[in-house]
């Protein structure tokens, strides 16, 4: 597949197209103009959305993660403050930022359970959530909660590929600040002829995008 690129798309960017793709279609599912957003997972996808949400006009932006490394990143990306899932409580950072009546969207990247539900706990009455984050297995949710302040719960799969690669590309070609944030999503760019080391640091979950540079093979 062939899409038009202009100048400012890198090479690098344009190798991410793919997951920024899945964090626009995410994050532009509900309007975030002057909303609260909770996002739970800080890998690539998640911190994306953060960049996106902060472009898109969010008031609050919140990420969680279990991972320190990966939440030193998130105030770089936009987001107003992070949270070490585990030892962190979300109503505790929702508290010191002022926010009395909960987040209004929620964007689950991380696929966790114990996300999931602290999302669900800690979403304002009427809030929409986004999934794009794949479980292990089946999700046990608190159904009371979610009837009783009316929240809305939509899958994202796939990307509307076309219309969500307009977006990204119009964010990138708009606003240099936004770029400068999806382009640091990008922590390695190793040789393809490196590509057990790259597999290494891409297993380890505490870095970036990792990507196999093959012009010089």
């Amino acid at each position: 597949m062939w899409i038009h690129t202009d100048d400012f798309v890198t090479p690098e960017l344009g190798a991410i197209y793919d997951p920024l793709g899945n964090a626009t279609h995410t994050a532009l599912l509900n309007s975030l103009v002057g909303e609260d957003v909770l996002i739970t997972g800080a890998g690539p996808i998640g911190l994306m959305s953060a960049a996106i949400a902060r472009h898109a006009g969010a008031r609050k932006i919140v990420v969680t993660d279990l991972s320190e490394e990966r939440l030193k990143r998130v105030e770089g990306m936009g987001a107003d403050a992070g949270v070490l899932a585990g030892r962190e409580k979300i109503a505790d950072v929702q508290r010191s930022l002022g926010l009395l009546e909960g987040f209004d969207v929620g964007l689950e990247i991380s696929g966790a359970q114990p996300a999931l539900s602290e999302m669900i706990e800690n979403m304002n009455h009427g809030g929409r959530i986004a999934l794009l984050g794949l479980p292990n297995g089946a999700w046990s949710v608190d159904g009371g909660r979610i009837v009783t302040r009316m929240l809305t719960l939509q899958g994202v799969y796939g990307r509307e590929m076309y219309e969500t690669w307009y977006a990204m590309t119009a964010m990138l070609q708009s606003d240099e600040l936004f770029r400068q944030r999806i382009a640091s999503v990008i922590s390695d760019v190793v040789p393809a002829s490196e590509w057990r080391e790259a597999f290494d640091i891409a297993r380890s979950g505490q870095r970036g995008k990792v990507l196999l540079d093959w012009r010089n093979v």
